[in-house]
């Protein structure tokens, strides 16, 4: 799995960069309040933190874009759940994220609405800690992300999303609220 991962990062950021059916390219960079949540919670649990990513953006169409990105996640435990009751679930990331994502995007002018889907790889250390799991995990694991949000402005250079990584290794997801803005490179 992760020699496929491997694989499909480096495809996507080397060849396709000089095919034909790339109309435009850009740089993405967004900024975000992160956070994290186990899959299974008795107390209702996020952990707050930060959230930083680089994309390179592919435009094949008005409405296709595929995504190679990096990124950063960081998150904590504060020790309480949602109703401020005390806890000892938790679920804390620090991890580097890599992959690709495929951006659909309806073409309405000044706010364009989108969804996102891909594969990537998580590199970093884990702890989901509820009821039902006990995981502390370093390393590799892979992730799928899933993003939706809007993309405003005259050009769509602001992206106003929620980015979520699920993580079934680790038994948690990561995401963030984040803004981010695009720079063409044409």
């Amino acid at each position: 799995m992760k020699k496929t991962i491997i694989l499909l990062t480096i495809v996507l950021t080397s060849g396709l960069t000089q095919a034909q059916f790339i109309k435009q390219k850009s740089i993405n960079a967004q900024i975000g309040y992160g956070l994290s949540a186990p899959y299974n919670s008795v107390d209702q649990v996020v952990n707050n933190g930060f959230f930083i990513q680089g994309e390179f953006v592919l435009k094949i169409t008005s409405w296709v874009e595929l995504k190679p990105y990096a990124g950063f996640i960081s998150t904590n435990s504060d020790g309480k759940d949602l109703n401020d009751n005390p806890t000892d679930e938790k679920a804390e990331t620090k991890a580097f994220l890599l992959g690709g994502k495929a951006r659909l995007r309806a073409p309405i002018p000044w706010v364009a609405p989108y969804a996102e889907i891909g594969i990537g790889t998580s590199i970093g250390k884990f702890e989901t800690i509820t009821a039902f799991d006990n995981i502390d995990k370093s390393g590799i694991i892979y992730h799928i992300p899933f993003s939706f949000g809007l993309e405003l402005g005259k050009n769509h250079n602001i992206d106003l999303g929620f980015a979520y990584y699920f993580q079934p290794t680790v038994q948690q997801y990561v995401g963030a609220l984040s803004l981010g803005i695009t720079f063409p490179l044409n």
